[in-house]
């Protein structure tokens, strides 16, 4: 079987019109590539080796991502500078006009004029931001982003947002400062990336105070991840009384493995069942984006 049948074995069964994948990346070539070149050096903030599984062209990568079922998925776009984030968005904007099944993504960084471009963003159609933390390495809670997180709480709009401290802990990584963030603007749609890791159990924590907050399983669970930054077992109901608000994503093309297993780990989750994997691979994002829950 290739992985196109066996991925749509594990989700055809459960009855939904596909999968929504709320981490992935698309980006101007030329920062893709420069993105590749840092996993494959094994940059300090990747700290290990990490092949790229889908190294691929773009053309390619969309009809990689359509073949296993993907309905919908993201182009997660970061600056590590000043001066990027709007460049990024103007590129984003134009992907998702050319490809349907995108959702439309934007980004910010801390920098004068940053509510402006992310107003501009939202009123032109945006339907997700993305945050990077470590790779940013910016405090979320800097000043220079209360009015953007204000004007995102007040759109309604989800932010995939990359906060926890792996894969290698970042200058402002960890729950406190989105801790502080989301007590001045506590209505902010949050999507803790990669579930926090490794501090797992504190971004549940701030789920469970925070009804908007939800997290992606970026990673979380596979054999590459769990050598080093293993779910903590005692965290498991948990994950399952979050049912409703985790969402599944990969990470794709830039995973060192098959999209396959991300998708695999899932459903060996224990307790895990049809309903929570159901709203995992396809519900939660769904309601969450306003995307028809059936098939048409």
């Amino acid at each position: 079987m290739d992985e196109s049948a066996a991925v749509r074995a594990i989700w055809e069964p459960l009855g939904i019109p596909g999968i929504v994948d709320v981490h992935t990346h698309f980006m101007p070539k030329r920062v893709m590539d420069k993105v590749w070149q840092y996993f494959d050096a094994a940059g300090p903030l990747v700290g290990r080796t990490w092949p790229i599984t889908y190294r691929t062209d773009e053309a390619d990568r969309l009809r990689t991502l359509r073949s296993f079922g993907v309905r919908a998925f993201t182009s997660l776009v970061y600056p590590h500078k000043p001066g990027m984030a709007a460049w990024l968005n103007q590129w984003a904007a134009q992907f998702a006009s050319a490809t349907p099944d995108c959702l439309a993504t934007a980004t910010f960084y801390p920098e004068p004029g940053a509510v402006d471009y992310v107003t501009a963003a939202i009123d032109a159609g945006t339907r997700v931001f993305k945050a990077h933390v470590q790779v940013g390495d910016y405090d979320p809670a800097d000043p220079l982003l209360d009015a953007v997180w204000g004007v995102v709480a007040d759109a309604r709009t989800p932010v995939v947002i990359h906060c926890g401290s792996g894969p290698q802990p970042g200058t402002h990584t960890g729950p406190d400062p989105i801790r502080a963030v989301l007590a001045r603007h506590p209505g902010l749609r949050l999507v803790v990336a990669h579930m926090g890791m490794p501090e797992y159990g504190e971004f549940f924590d701030l789920a469970e105070a925070y009804p908007e907050v939800r997290l992606d399983t970026t990673m979380a669970f596979t054999p590459f991840v769990e050598e080093s930054h293993p779910f903590p077992p005692a965290d498991g109901p948990r994950l399952l009384a979050l049912g409703d608000r985790i969402l599944f994503g990969s990470d794709f093309p830039n995973i060192p493995y098959g999209y396959l297993e991300a998708m695999r780990v899932l459903t060996e989750v224990n307790g895990v069942d049809d309903d929570w994997l159901r709203g995992v691979f396809h519900d939660n994002a769904a309601h969450l984006f306003g995307l028809a829950t059936t098939a048409t």
